[in-house]
């Protein structure tokens, strides 16, 4: 159906503990002095920004503009990839805790007035997108440590931000008990190995400001595997101070490997995340692949 507006917001009031809020009446001012009306769509409860993205793609928007974190752009950029319409863009404004992804993407909110010109110029990227099982990601999958910093920062609701997961990652180092985990990439499969950590990666950040996966692209294909091998609580304390920096590659504790898809073995039940949601895996094995060249974002004006 035709649109008086070709842009709808779909905006996580929830993301970043509420701090989005915040932002929702400066962001509308912005986007409305460049790109003219738009129409909102505000979520209400976990998990509504799909049902929203679905109703955005039927409704015939040609640019559907997610604003929260790295779970609420993870969604919609699902929903808007699962229907299979290339002609729908998507936009990231960031209001969450870490917006990792947009850090591959030079979408930072100190920049939010190039970000919101790139959607009114129409700069776009054609960028591959992850796949685990019927869920796609954006950014990452992770297992182990990321996971005890995941559940630790909820216990500490008045931090925000990087500085929450770098305190909360910090204190983990001296509690976390490593995760034993196969990891085959259809060249190669390691023996079981214990982790500190696994993430899976299609952008290059994670937890707010580690440079997780240096090397990855948003258009080569393929995923980046990074192995972090579980060592004493001084030499996590190092491989911590260089994953920061994104110098850990190369370190004999670390492996990474790249690959069009993974499969992983590990023994259930074990919880994982997607762009900083929190799964349960239930059986021995988890599949994990790239879905090249599948969806077009918008980028920040220079």
């Amino acid at each position: 159906m035709a649109r008086t507006t070709p842009y709808i917001v779909i905006f996580n009031p929830a993301a970043g503990r509420g701090a989005a809020r915040s932002r929702l009446d400066d962001y509308r001012r912005l986007l409305e002095a460049q790109l003219g009306r738009i129409d909102i769509s505000i979520t209400s409860e976990p998990g509504e920004e799909s049902e929203l993205a679905d109703r955005a793609v039927r409704d015939g928007y040609a640019g559907i503009i997610a604003c929260g974190g790295d779970g609420t752009w993870g969604k919609i950029a699902g929903r808007i990839v699962a229907s299979g319409r290339r002609d729908v863009a998507l936009g990231l404004l960031p209001a969450g805790t870490g917006n990792d992804f947009g850090k591959s993407l030079g979408i930072r909110a100190d920049r939010i007035d190039r970000v919101i010109r790139g959607i009114s110029e129409q700069r776009r990227r054609t960028i591959d997108v992850g796949r685990v099982g019927s869920r796609y990601f954006l950014n990452v999958v992770g297992f182990g440590f990321d996971i005890a910093v995941i559940d630790d920062a909820a216990t500490f609701p008045h931090l925000k931000g990087d500085l929450l997961y770098r305190f909360c990652a910090l204190r983990q180092l001296f509690k976390y008990r490593a995760l034993a985990i196969d990891l085959d990439d259809g060249m190669r499969a390691s023996k079981p190995r214990a982790h500190l950590m696994l993430t899976v990666s299609n952008g290059n950040y994670f937890g707010g400001s580690f440079l997780i996966a240096p090397k990855a692209s948003l258009e080569d294909g393929r995923l980046d595997a990074v192995s972090i091998y579980d060592t004493g609580p001084m030499g996590r304390a190092a491989l911590f101070a260089r994953v920061s920096k994104g110098t850990h590659v190369g370190d004999s504790r670390v492996r990474l490997e790249q690959a069009q898809r993974f499969e992983l073995r590990l023994e259930p039940p074990v919880r994982y995340e997607i762009d900083g949601d929190v799964y349960t895996l239930e059986e021995p094995t988890l599949a994990i692949e790239t879905v090249p060249r599948a969806l077009d974002v918008f980028v920040p004006a220079p």
